[in-house]
């Protein structure tokens, strides 16, 4: 069989992964693939997210995705990292377990430091714990940067207040109407920051125990998952999976500025990312306005403060408004530049690294 064949490789050849992991343990239930898209800047981080997802191939498709934005994520955050993630394939509050995480931490092991795993959707720092019992290359561990999504969230926020400044004229949130999809660790902890500055904010989420939670300690507004699109706002901000911005909800959205938390927004970069721009929305690249995350980790690795990665994560506000900017000189969207940014950096830094 000739390897062109493997639509597998393929993929992976297509969108420049260097290795991807496919594990499987049946005592531990652990169905789990790793994929390390670039190691140019350095090991791979990324989290691992646990998701039950409807089968294998959408799995793929998504740890894919996920590590390849990771890659521009950390060029673009000027990060000495590369781009990696796992996912775990199961019902997060059905599968987790010690044995399952400790089994997982032994794949990550095997990779010998090529990749560094920390939390993402349906993983916790305790988790996390349990994989640093089988290997080192962990971070987002209780007692040292610990959990990434107030970080993550506090970025959003500069970003979107970057965002604001160009489509409104000023940073200013307050009386601005916000849909926030998705109110887990990092859309909670945005909703607290818009709340505090006095923004309207109205929030869905399909775990209705914590919807109503948060609904209750910040007054937001709750909104039905089905529903989001179609109220009235001034800034949406999707905070839970990715491709929300698709044909369907373009013709719903009446938002003036995209700016959220969640990864691999735009369904269709290369068709939705130019209907965005043209529609006069202004869409902050996914992986350069959540980069706040894997700064904090990044300051766990390089041994760095707590205010290292919150100052760091300020200056997502400047590469916000720079990538914005650039697009209304240019008529280039907002995710070519931020794409051509990353690209130019994991270019200039190969370069360096070419043996001599």
């Amino acid at each position: 069989m000739n390897m062109n064949d493997n639509p597998i490789i393929s993929q992976m050849s297509m969108m420049g992964h260097e290795q991807v992991l496919f594990c499987n343990d049946e005592a531990t239930g652990l169905k789990a693939i790793i994929a390390v898209h670039n190691t140019v800047l350095g090991p791979a981080l990324g989290g691992t997210r646990v998701w039950a997802y409807n089968n294998e191939m959408e799995a793929l498709n998504d740890v894919l995705r996920l590590s390849r934005g990771m890659t521009y994520k950390n060029a673009i955050s000027g990060l000495n990292l590369g781009g990696g993630k796992a996912v775990i394939i199961g019902d997060a509050r059905t599968i987790k377990s010690e044995a399952l995480f400790r089994r997982f931490g032994k794949f990550v092991n095997g990779l010998a430091g090529k990749y560094i795993t920390a939390e993402d959707v349906g993983v916790s720092p305790l988790d996390m714990n349990y994989v640093s019992m089988e290997t080192q290359h962990v971070v987002g561990l209780p007692g040292k940067s610990g959990d990434p999504s107030p970080v993550t969230a506090y970025g959003v926020y500069m970003g979107m207040k970057a965002a604001a400044k160009i489509q409104f004229g000023s940073d200013s949130l307050t009386g601005k109407k916000i849909a926030v999809q998705g109110v887990g660790h990092v859309g909670e902890y945005l909703v607290k920051h818009l709340t505090e500055e006095g923004a309207l904010v109205s929030i869905t989420d399909i775990h209705e125990d914590t919807l109503s939670r948060v609904a209750q300690t910040y007054g937001a507004k709750i909104v039905a998952p089905k529903d989001i699109y179609d109220i009235d706002m001034d800034i949406y901000a999707p905070c839970a999976l990715g491709a929300t911005i698709n044909d369907d909800t373009l013709s719903r959205l009446k938002c003036s500025v995209i700016a959220g938390a969640a990864n691999n927004q735009l369904m269709e970069e290369q068709k939705h990312g130019v209907e965005v721009m043209k529609k006069g929305i202004i869409y902050a690249p996914d992986f350069t306005i959540n980069a706040g995350g894997v700064i904090n980790c990044f300051s766990e690795v390089q041994g760095l403060s707590a205010a290292w990665a919150h100052s760091k994560a300020e200056e997502i506000y400047t590469t916000i408004h720079s990538i914005v900017k650039r697009s209304q000189d240019t008529q280039i969207p907002t995710y070519q530049i931020a794409n051509k940014m990353a690209e130019e950096r994991i270019e200039a830094i190969g370069k360096v690294k070419l043996p001599r």
